[in-house]
């Protein structure tokens, strides 16, 4: 199974509806500027293609905090529905513990919905566990 990294436009866009399945209120238009301004400040983005479609994604960047120090974060892991079950989200997690790992990075984190249970079998079964409930509050 072959994992390309997103570095191209036409890379980039080819991975526009597996995010749009994760990201329902991003717009088409935003989407291109806006990994490229998040790539700039560290943000990889790598996907698995099938055909010439980009069956599943995952976006994924360094971070450092005092709780956990040095660590690669997952924003976004998206599989499009015709392609689930055929252990692409595993292999994509795989490649970013690998990833880690070459950095030096003892821990890989993500934050996951509530409602999103198949994704959180999924986490549990590659040895994440719950460490934590993520708060967040709009501003108006």
């Amino acid at each position: 199974m072959n994992i390309k990294l997103a570095t191209t436009d036409g890379d980039i866009k080819k991975c526009w509806p597996a995010v749009k399945v994760l990201r329902p209120h991003l717009e088409e238009h935003q989407f291109l500027p806006m990994v490229r301004e998040m790539i700039a400040d560290g943000y990889k983005l790598a996907f698995i293609e099938e055909g010439e479609i980009a069956a599943a994604i995952v976006g994924f960047r360094y971070l450092q905090y005092l709780f956990c120090g040095k660590h690669i974060y997952i924003d976004d892991l998206s599989t499009l529905p015709d392609f689930r079950k055929k252990g692409y989200g595993g292999v994509l997690l795989d490649y970013v513990f690998d990833y880690a790992r070459q950095c030096g990075y003892h821990t890989v984190t993500l934050d996951s919905g509530y409602q999103r249970t198949e994704a959180h079998r999924l986490y549990l079964n590659k040895g994440f566990t719950l460490a934590s409930h993520h708060f967040a509050k709009k501003l108006s």
